[in-house]
This record gives structure tokens, C-alpha cells and sequence, in this order.
């Protein structure tokens, strides 16, 4: 990036009060805020970090604009992504330059925009989205971040499955992402990346049971949570709010086992489903007691 703005740029304005304004260079235009009018072309060929002032006089401190930034100051026709839980599921997918990621679910473009930033630019994201107006939004949004060209949008349902092959990462931003797991499976490379969406316990639940039964792997589930302090050094204490929940992240691997993927399950889940089995085998030994005449019964189960 150039040590200096230059036109068609994306650039942050930071004022007094905290309140940020995204806005790209173009000469012969002018930003407008309460605090006074700027000319655009009085912002570029400047360093970032330089004070302007507004004709009021009022100062603003020109930045260049973090992903955070870029993720939340969009138009938004949907709930978006926390850019927490955006970070987090770039890490899970293992994306990096040349990565090809599909997206189901593009809603505003939140989380399609880290992506794209992500696998730039030698990579490519390819997003669906069942709604043209959710499209639209999302390719403004793109386009205004300067990140459309690493992106393509479909339009379209992916019950049918996916028109994309052996991609290295998968990311499921939809209600019951269980329902689309073969897809998911059949788009992807084996031993790919797999994250799914979801706001509650019991949709992670059924998420479970699905991506066990369809044969993936290493499979996690987490909670991402953020708390930030003010940053007043000699009164350091935590924000007054902070946002308790956002989704769950599940994130798991499709497998190559034909003869048990179920050995690659967590520890956890073998020790509770050979639980789960032993209560069976007692419950029927009961059962079968409780069958017997009265006389005859043994004083106690005979415990497999």
C-alpha cells in the first residue's frame, strides 16, 4: 500500500467523538458531516494518520481503514457477522492467499468481504445466495471495499449441490446447514475445511448428529467472546456493555474412512457413547428381570 492516499482510495475519518466515516477518494467530491464539509481532493496525497480539518474548522484524523471497519460499515440488509467470529472462522477454514472458498449464505456481504480479504488475491470465494436482493446489496458492498474482483456471487439455491469442486474450505452461514452436508462433502477436497453457522444449542445439536452421520472428523464447537476495556490508563476497567453471544461455530473436517470415520471422533463422544450403550444393557437386563416370576428372579442385574 502507498505511504500516501491517492484517489479511488478507501479512507477512515475519526473524529472527536469517536465517530468513524468510511469514504472512498474522488476529486471534485466532498464529505459532509456535522462537524463541516472536507473536500476530498484536500485528502489525498497525504500519509495516513495526518489531522484534517473540516471548514468549520473542526479536526479529524484520517486512517486507513481496518477489515473491522470495512466489515461493519456496510449497507446491511441482514444480521452480519461479528468481526470476531469472522476472524475465528478464517483461522478454522485455514484460509490464506490462493485458498478457493464457498460461502452459502452471502446475506449482506459481512463475512464474504473477510474472505476475500483473506484469500487475496491469487484465491477466489464463491458465495450463494438464495435472495437477488441480498446479491445486490452484497455485490455493492464488495465493490465499494474494492474486493468484488476475488468474489463470485450466485444467485441461486444449493440444494441441487454446489457448482464448484475440491475447494479447500466450505463455510455454512444458514438456519438447518445439517440438511446440506453431502453437498458440502461433494464440493469440497478430502480433509478440507468445514464451518457451519448457528445461534443455538439445539440447532449445534442436530449440526452434531448430521456431520457424524456423514462422515466428518475433527469436529469443534465454539463460542467466540470479546470484552474490551477503556483505555484510560490510570482507571483501566471494562467497557460497560459487551455482547454476551453471537453463533456457535462448528467446525470439522470431511474424511476418507470407508471402514469406521467414527474412530476420529472426540474422546468425549466415544466415552459417552459407550455410556449410553451400557445404560441400554442394563435397562434391557431390567426389563428381562422384571419379566421373571417372582421366586425366580437373581438379587441383582447381571451387568454386561
Amino acid at each position: 500500500m502507498s505511504l500516501l492516499t491517492a484517489a479511488d482510495d478507501l479512507v477512515l475519518l475519526l473524529t472527536g467523538g469517536g465517530k468513524r466515516h468510511l469514504l472512498r477518494l474522488q476529486p471534485g467530491r466532498s464529505f459532509h458531516s456535522n462537524l463541516g464539509k472536507i473536500q476530498h481532493s484536500d485528502l489525498i496525497d497525504l500519509p495516513y494518520g495526518t489531522t484534517v480539518y473540516s471548514h468549520l474548522g473542526h479536526a479529524m484524523l484520517m486512517l486507513e481503514p481496518s477489515l473491522d471497519d470495512r466489515m461493519t460499515r456496510i449497507k446491511r440488509n441482514t444480521q452480519i457477522i461479528f468481526p470476531q467470529d469472522a476472524a475465528m472462522i478464517v483461522r478454522r477454514l485455514n484460509l490464506r492467499a490462493g485458498s478457493r472458498v464457498i460461502e452459502a449464505g452471502t446475506g449482506s456481504g459481512a463475512l464474504t468481504i473477510s474472505l476475500a480479504w483473506a484469500v487475496a488475491p491469487t484465491g477466489r470465494v464463491y458465495s450463494y445466495e438464495i435472495r437477488d436482493d441480498h446479491v445486490q446489496v452484497a455485490r455493492n458492498n464488495l465493490e465499494k471495499m474494492g474486493l468484488l474482483q476475488y468474489v463470485d456471487l450466485h444467485s441461486a439455491s444449493i440444494l441441487e449441490g454446489f457448482r464448484q469442486t475440491n475447494a479447500d474450505a466450505l463455510v455454512l452461514d444458514l438456519r438447518t446447514p445439517w440438511i446440506f452436508l453431502e453437498q458440502a462433502r461433494e464440493a469440497l477436497r478430502p480433509g478440507g475445511f468445514f464451518v457451519a453457522l448457528v445461534p443455538t444449542t439445539n440447532q449445534v445439536s442436530d449440526l452434531l448428529h448430521g456431520l457424524e452421520k456423514s462422515g466428518f472428523a475433527d469436529i469443534i464447537v465454539e463460542e467466540v467472546l470479546v470484552r474490551g476495556y477503556k483505555p484510560v490508563p490510570d482507571r483501566l476497567r471494562p467497557d460497560d456493555t459487551m455482547v454476551g453471544h453471537t453463533v456457535f461455530l462448528t467446525s470439522a473436517r470431511p474424511v476418507v474412512d470407508p471402514e469406521d470415520s467414527g474412530r476420529w471422533l472426540s474422546e468425549e463422544r466415544k466415552r459417552y457413547a459407550a455410556r449410553k450403550i451400557l445404560e441400554e444393557r442394563i435397562a434391557e437386563e431390567e426389563a428381562r428381570r422384571e419379566s421373571q416370576p417372582e421366586g425366580k428372579r437373581v438379587p441383582h442385574p447381571k451387568l454386561p
